[in-house]
């Protein structure tokens, strides 16, 4: 989240009043408009990095691991494994 800054200082008289007749006196987050806002992992690379484990998992998988020994590697629920598996396979991306 953003820093804290006063409706008074950044905002048009008319418009803190509009605002204040729904919430007044309480705070309220207004996020980033939808194009300046950063996809989930994008910035910190988490996406990138859970996608190539991902791809590895399921390479491991297509080379006869099985989704015990690749829950105990990837410490991950069998379940987890699983989805992961079947999506690749099903978009067909994991080499």
């Amino acid at each position: 989240m953003g820093h804290y800054k006063n409706g008074r200082e950044v905002l048009p008289p008319e418009l803190l009043q509009q605002i204040q007749q729904y919430i007044d006196g309480e705070l309220l987050y207004i996020p980033k408009q939808s194009e300046q806002r950063a996809g989930w992992g994008e910035l910190s690379g988490s996406r990138e990095r859970i996608e190539r484990r991902n791809k590895e998992m399921y390479r491991a998988y297509c080379k006869g691991r099985t989704i015990e020994e690749l829950e105990r590697t990837y410490f991950l629920s069998g379940e987890s494994v699983r989805k992961i598996i079947s999506k690749l396979t099903r978009v067909g991306t994991g080499t």
